[in-house]
Order: structure tokens, then sequence, then C-alpha cells
């Protein structure tokens, strides 16, 4: 059956799911289909390859960070609802805070978090500057350049820290970020992708951790 094949790509980097992560993960693609059908939340060319290109790709930064009960992240541009919502699986004693500029995207990710049962996912048709909370992470895919980033959200940080890496954003972004990154020195933090994993997708693709203050 294709659904449980493409499953399988997340079950190879994620063999501890348990029954109902393993059960929301699988509607995701019947979910996005459909709405996709309606709204195009995710180009044609990608759907067939949701679970490597979206859902892997999110959850790469569980590879990177364990995030501990009780954290607050805020996903910035979040698009359909990536990275969030694969991550909000994952971590369901995790708070996710979903935003994006775009109403009816917004709308996609309210509609499919209701349908998959997840409480801990708030989904808001706002600009990053407005958000009023403090998160210990911004979390967000190839949205606009690091120093946007951070000046968007400098003042939305936790002055707690509750894990190993400082307060932050982290990013997932693609190509050559030696320019973009420049002025971070020493402080940034830089994975490459295929270090998690093997698949030729993730052979330019990248994580970033860069702390900001609160």
């Amino acid at each position: 059956m294709k659904m449980t094949t493409d499953l399988q790509i997340i079950e190879k980097y994620f063999p501890n799911l348990t029954e109902l992560q393993t059960a929301q993960l699988k509607e995701l693609k019947p979910l996005y289909e459909e709405w996709n059908a309606q709204i195009n939340v995710i180009s044609r060319k990608d759907i067939e390859q949701l679970y490597e290109r979206h859902v892997l790709h999110s959850l790469s930064i569980a590879k990177f960070m364990d995030f501990k009960p009780g954290t607050q992240l805020m996903d910035l541009g979040c698009g359909g609802g990536f990275p969030g919502i694969p991550l909000a699986i994952l971590f369901p004693e995790v708070s996710f805070t979903m935003i994006d500029s775009i109403g009816k995207k917004i709308k996609v990710v309210q509609e499919v978090t209701e349908a998959l049962g997840l409480t801990n996912v708030q989904a808001y048709h706002m600009r990053a500057e407005k958000v009023k909370d403090r998160f210990d992470f911004v979390i967000t895919r190839a949205v606009a350049p690091m120093t946007d980033l951070v000046k968007w959200t400098r003042k939305k940080y936790a002055t707690e820290q509750r894990h190993v890496l400082e307060n932050g954003i982290i990013a997932l972004k693609g190509g050559d970020l030696n320019q973009e990154l420049a002025s971070w020195g020493k402080r940034k933090t830089l994975v490459n992708l295929s270090d998690y994993f093997e698949e030729s997708f993730f052979e330019t693709k990248k994580i970033v951790h860069v702390p900001v203050k609160g």
C-alpha cells in the first residue's frame, strides 16, 4: 500500500514512534492532498514526495534538538504547516505557536491540526513582529535571511534557558550560507542534514542555530 511505503522513510530514522504518532503521520498525506486540491500549499511535484521533502525535512530538527516537555516554540512563516506540524506530532508535550502572513495557509494549518487531534498547536494569521509571547526557540524553514529572522524576533525569547543550546533561531536552510552567517562566527551551530539522512535530497540541506537574546 502506497501510504505505508511513504511512511517507511520516517520509520527508518524514527523507529520508536508510538501507535498514535504513526497514525497521525499516516494521515498527513491524504489531508494535504485534499487541501492542495483547494489551495496550493505544497508544490504539485512535491506532494508525491511529501514524507521525504516536507515531513522528514521538518523532523531533522528533532535529530538536532530533543525539546524538553514544556518548551515553547514559534514556527515563523509556517506555510501549510512545516516544520511545526510534524514536530508537534513527535513532541506532544511541547507547545507550538504557528504564524504566517498568508491567511489561507493558516486555515490549512488549523484544519490539519484539528483533523489530527493535536492539542499542542495554535495557529495565527499574523506577522512575527506582532506576536506578544516569548519562546525558547523560533523554528523556520527557508523563510528569509538570518539577519531578517533575528530582527523580526529579537524581543520574543524567554530569559530562562531550558536546553544546552541558547534560546534562539533554529532554521532549515540550503546552499552556501557562508556570507549569510559570517557575522555570527563561532556563535552559530551549523549541521549538514546529510549527517542525519542518506537520501540525495538532503545533500545541500542544512540546519542552523543562532542564539538571540530575549
